[in-house]
């Protein structure tokens, strides 16, 4: 019974460290609830149970994104691959074509050295 009691015991530091951790290393952004002072409070004071609470309640996953907007790559948005026309596209590419022939034209300074001795 006493090794029992020793290795929960340990096992409830460790989860009461890493809560305070995890709590500590999150940004502001990704509490629920309260302020990070007061969760990290919390998570000290209440050694196991604040742990439990902290993940359960207040810390936002990953995915959620609690009323944020969203940022869209312009060519992810379908709005803006819809408002792109046709002819824009074609004049851009022959620019790119235009440039990269340019490019070529520069870096070509003839036939390379032969390069055995």
């Amino acid at each position: 019974m006493a090794r029992l009691l020793i290795v929960g015991g340990f096992l409830a530091a460790i989860f009461w460290v890493y809560s305070i951790v995890d709590c500590a290393v999150q940004p502001p952004t990704r509490h629920r609830g309260v302020r990070k002072a007061i969760w990290i409070v919390i998570v000290i004071l209440i050694p196991v149970i604040g742990g439990i609470l902290w993940f359960t309640i207040g810390r936002r996953r990953a995915n959620d994104n609690g009323g944020e907007i969203r940022i869209i790559a312009p060519d992810d948005d379908p709005q803006f691959l819809r408002s792109i026309s046709k002819s824009e596209q074609d004049a851009r590419i022959r620019r790119l074509e235009e440039e990269l022939a340019r490019l070529e034209d520069e870096t070509d300074d003839g036939p390379a050295p032969d390069p055995r001795p």
